[in-house]
């Protein structure tokens, strides 16, 4: 039999400006071993069906068909219907990057049709005025679309939303009835164009296995949607459902009547059990030798995971393709002027992995015991390189984005490494933890290299919580590392959590102090404040009484299974903390507010923050770095090579930077030293010996150990430091 074709779907909908990497990923890999594999992305798809012309136009006739049911707002928008549609093609192109000369037209009040999102909007504010006028330009457009996008949810498509698509449906899915009953529902307008999209995809490549990945909630109804048209009507497909939502959600699927949408369900890292359910539909495999797969025998829900195949290694892999996916048809909005925010929704992003898994994997609210987690490997550095080289070829892109649960640093420094040495020019950015390894030296090599932000959880901005969820860091060490990014011009987003388990209302509001002076000193450009949840594989969700809580539900009726409700018998973080928590955050990332007492971003009254007003002031004021002769670090040079000038009986050392010039004036000897030093340190695209180690360089320093350790503190070796000579 010859090898299944196979169609990798993302169901709507993740982000509009660059695609979700996993059907990249599966791509590549199946393309690598001669297999057929076409990709789609159905959630951008469906977006540009309904934001055109005739879109529309279809949308309006649908609203206007209710027009004594209306809100306000809506009648509203359709009074001005003929501007909406006016409108729509300059502003997709303009936001497809197609159009820029658009900016003056886009951003000048009036032509766009100003519906209720831009009602407390500061479109005449100084700060909006200041801003590039193609700044401007998107953002009223984001605007404009997200008017129509509220208007079509309103109205006729009550899942319909530019993020978070259909996600209270996932959320309520202990049980699959929530799933048949929304698939059951009558097809809204968004619906019939994903549809739309679906059946042209079918038509074109006669796929005899559709893939359909589930990162998020928000994809999940969707994923059924398709898969229900499709065994509708072309039930001599197979249908397998995979990715992050499965993963986490449905490890203990029991309910037979999935099966009647989908005929198989796998779960974890997607190439081995992809191949394999390839080679049973190709004849070569029994059912039972499926790996990680759920399926239906008769009315009995099985799962079968064949132990004998083991999982690829990063090496192996392949490289993510984007190939069939239309890069310049993705949008890039602008809903926060924030240049780290803004990366989530600006721009596309090649998407690659450092890690697999996480080094740490001690996190007491994380699934540490999962394959996504637990599964530590590195990309191998040259494997890495070379898949970079890659896509630069296909996409023509330069920015990567590494989606991994946390980059190691020793991983990160190798390929920051081997991008200097072959001269690869790129914007990168990045999942960290704050760990004291990302001293101020390895962040300046990675901004070298082309880092221009980190994402990193601080979770619980209080030391004693930090150390009950095993988080291994300390508020002070986040602050010293952030300082270090900080200097060396890396952005940085930190991901926070309230209500952790003994959690006091005190607790929260001395965290959220913090998390005002490191907004305040720019530690960090962004963040974000999750609510505590108990899931079902952390740590705590395996053991919620060792962590002081009591699992109320949601019980388990078949499917879906994680986010448990608690009661928090140790603590007390009520609800309302949460849009206190939410305002302060809002208002940090735009720059303002940064000088108010905390409490007063909360409704309800709230204690004093214990926290020194100084906490950050005090503790950047107090860092020292300095050069241990005996470490075990090696020199690298960020510089030109350097020009020596004599100068009397000693020499200036002329030191070339990117961007100015620095002058050292030392002994001829030492001058020597510094030369040869600063020639074996530069990144060079040739096999050549490592990078001298500090503890090594000693013996060849004209003079004694003890002249070597005062060299270390002088000026003019500070000079060289800062310079471009790296300790890393």
């Amino acid at each position: 039999m010859a090898s299944p074709r196979v169609l990798l779907l993302t169901p709507p909908l993740t982000q509009l400006n660059t695609p979700y990497p996993s059907t990249a990923y599966l791509a590549g890999f199946l393309r690598g071993r001669g297999i057929e594999a076409f990709q789609a992305d159905l959630g951008i798809e469906m977006v540009l069906r309904l934001f055109c012309r005739s879109g529309l136009q279809t949308l309006f006739a649908q609203v206007r068909a209710r027009e004594d049911e209306l809100p306000g707002e809506a009648k509203q928008m359709l009074a001005v219907e003929s501007a909406y549609l006016d409108a729509i093609d300059p502003v997709i192109e303009f936001l497809q990057g197609r159009n820029p000369s658009l900016a003056l037209l886009l951003a000048r009040p009036g032509f766009l049709p100003q519906g209720p999102r831009f009602a407390g909007h500061r479109g005449h504010s100084a700060s909006f005025r200041a801003l590039p006028e193609q700044d401007r330009a998107k953002r009223f457009a984001t605007l404009y679309l997200e008017d129509l996008a509220d208007l079509t949810q309103a109205t006729v498509s009550p899942h319909f939303a530019l993020s978070r698509y259909a996600e209270h449906i996932a959320r309520a899915a202990s049980s699959f009835e929530t799933i048949i009953d929304a698939v059951a529902a009558p097809q809204t307008l968004t619906d019939r164009f994903m549809l739309e999209s679906l059946w042209e995809h079918l038509e074109r490549f006669n796929p005899s296995i559709i893939c359909l990945t589930v990162p998020f909630p928000g994809n999940l109804f969707g994923a059924f949607r398709i898969a229900h048209s499709i065994k509708n009507q072309r039930p001599d497909i197979a249908v397998a459902l995979g990715g992050g939502y499965a993963n986490t959600e449905l490890r203990r699927l029991s309910d037979p009547r999935i099966f009647d949408y989908v005929d198989y369900v796998t779960l974890d890292d997607g190439e081995r059990p992809l191949l394999s359910l390839i080679e049973h539909l190709a004849g070569t495999r029994p059912r039972t030798g499926l790996c990680r797969t759920f399926y239906r025998d008769k009315d009995r829900v099985v799962f079968t995971n064949n132990t004998s195949d083991r999982d690829f290694s990063m090496g192996e892999i392949g490289c993510p393709t984007y190939t069939g996916l239309r890069l310049d048809r993705y949008l890039t909005i602008l809903d926060s002027t924030n240049p780290m925010h803004r990366l989530w929704s600006e721009g596309h992003w090649n998407k690659l992995t450092v890690a697999h898994g996480c080094y740490w994997k001690q996190c007491t609210f994380c699934d540490v015991g999962l394959n996504y987690i637990s599964r530590y490997e590195m990309t191998p550095t040259d494997r890495l390189i070379q898949q970079i080289e890659q896509l630069i070829a296909e996409t023509g892109c330069r920015g990567f984005h590494f989606v991994d649960e946390a980059a190691p640093p020793a991983a990160l420094k190798s390929l920051a490494l081997r991008l200097l040495e072959k001269g690869i020019a790129i914007s990168w950015w990045g999942n960290i933890r704050f760990e004291e390894a990302f001293s101020p030296d390895l962040c300046r090599l990675l901004a070298a290299s082309g880092c221009i932000a980190v994402t990193a959880g601080l979770e619980a901005a209080s030391d004693r919580l930090l150390e009950k969820i095993k988080k291994g860091i300390t508020v002070d060490q986040t602050a010293l590392v952030a300082a270090a990014f900080k200097d060396a011009g890396i952005l940085i987003h930190a991901y926070l959590m309230y209500g952790c388990p003994s959690e006091t209302v005190q607790e929260t509001v001395d965290s959220l102090e913090r998390v005002r002076q490191l907004f305040a000193a720019d530690l960090i450009q962004s963040a974000f404040w999750h609510r505590f949840t108990a899931t079902a594989h952390s740590p705590i969700g395996l053991e919620p009484a060792a962590h002081g809580l009591r699992i109320l539900g949601p019980e388990f009726q078949g499917f879906a299974e994680n986010d448990f409700l608690h009661e928090d018998q140790r603590g007390k973080t009520p609800e309302w903390l949460g849009e206190g928590l939410r305002r302060s955050i809002l208002n940090y990332i735009e720059g303002n507010g940064l000088t108010l007492d905390v409490r007063q971003w909360f409704d309800h009254a709230v204690p004093r923050p214990r926290v020194s007003f100084s906490w950050v002031r005090r503790l950047l004021k107090d860092r020292t770095v300095e050069d241990d002769p005996r470490a075990e670090r090696r020199f690298i040079w960020l510089g030109g090579q350097p020009v020596c000038e004599p100068v009397g009986r000693r020499t200036r050392l002329i030191l070339p930077g990117r961007a100015n010039d620095r002058a050292v004036t030392v002994t001829n000897q030492q001058a020597q030293w510094l030369d040869n030093l600063i020639r074996q340190s530069t990144p060079q695209n040739k096999p050549s010996s490592p990078y001298p180690l500090i503890r090594k360089t000693k013996t060849a320093f004209p003079g004694t150990v003890k002249d070597f350790e005062t060299f270390l503190g002088a000026t003019s070796w500070k000079k060289v430091r800062a310079a471009g000579l790296l300790l890393v």
